[in-house]
């Protein structure tokens, strides 16, 4: 697996990272324990050092899976978690204040059985709480060997700046994909800039980027709270699957492997993290870090998707309701 340098923080991750929250918290279908820690462990196997959880992910279950299946590798292996949404709940609110993001990061580090965390995010900017103050108590948390790295998610141009002057910010971790491109409007240029990571979630556009979503999702999905995901929008956002399978099968790979390597083609410090639940998955996202797309054919999927308007809010209104702008 190659390696890549989130920024200039010194922070060095496989070139693709693994989402963990889908092995216990998504699609209403999560494995069991002894399953999901085999895949972490054949995720280590195969060259993935970066691992992506959140105590909001459970909440704090997907910490604790985390945690066990990767205490053999802790040495080898970068752990980021998120801090930020109150009692572990974003559907309850969001929580930064200082005295929650210390006791956060004490849970944290007895849930994922270490006693450092790599790279801390605030899981989403609390308008309540200054961000100087957020970043400060993260520089101090730094200071005391509890955690390397501070990471923002979902947030703003203007925000980062702020933090970044208190604390360098390591990474960002924000939606980008080929189903959702907003990033590059004002985002990427900022994090070139101040030479700030870029971890992509959702690179397959929660799954729809692979191709298998093509109707209705089953009831107990939680993707169902998604407004791209009304049986509607599904079907009217197929042209977008639809036009890449024809790319991707002219280089005879998958259309979710030409996603992520579109994405790793985009800037060298740019880390998505794909999540999975299937070990067929892993291995055909992982073989993605060997797909090179010519200049050529990157400003064929560039001009393919500009000319295909995509339907659908990619938040239900009160997590849109959270996002720094």
């Amino acid at each position: 697996m190659q390696k890549r340098k989130l920024g200039n923080s010194g922070l060095e991750v496989s070139a693709l990272g693994f989402g963990c929250m889908g092995l216990n918290f998504l699609e209403g279908k999560g494995l069991d324990k002894k399953d999901a820690v085999s895949l972490l462990h054949s995720a280590v196997d195969r060259g993935i050092t970066f691992f992506d959880t959140a105590e909001a992910y459970g909440p704090f279950t997907n910490e604790e899976l985390v945690g066990e299946g990767l205490q053999p590798y802790r040495k080898d292996v970068v752990i980021a978690t998120k801090f930020g949404c109150r009692d572990g709940s974003p559907v309850i609110g969001l929580d930064s204040r200082p005295e929650t993001i210390r006791a956060v990061t004490e849970a944290s580090l007895k849930r994922l059985k270490t006693d450092y965390i790599d790279l801390l995010y605030q899981h989403r900017v609390d308008p309540n709480v200054p961000i100087e103050d957020v970043a400060g108590t993260v520089k101090d948390l730094i200071q005391e060997g509890k955690v390397k790295y501070f990471g923002l998610s979902e947030a703003s141009a203007k925000t980062i700046r702020k933090a970044h002057a208190v604390q360098p910010v390591s990474a960002l971790q924000s939606e980008y994909s080929l189903f959702w491109r907003e990033p590059e409007d004002e985002i990427i240029p900022l994090l070139e800039e101040l030479e700030i990571g870029f971890v992509p979630f959702s690179p397959l556009g929660k799954g729809f980027l692979t191709g298998v979503i093509n109707k209705k999702l089953e009831d107990a999905d939680r993707r169902n709270v998604i407004p791209r995901f009304t049986e509607e929008n599904i079907k009217a956002n197929l042209v977008l699957v639809d036009a890449l399978s024809e790319i991707a099968q002219q280089k005879n790979i998958t259309t979710g492997q030409l996603a992520l390597a579109w994405l790793l083609a985009q800037k060298p410090w740019i880390v998505p993290i794909p999540g999975t639940t299937k070990l067929h998955r892993l291995e055909e996202n992982i073989a993605s870090t060997e797909v090179i797309l010519t200049e050529d054919e990157l400003a064929k999927i560039d001009k393919t998707v500009k000319g295909i308007t995509l339907v659908g809010d990619r938040y239900p209104e009160f997590l849109e309701k959270q996002i720094d702008r």
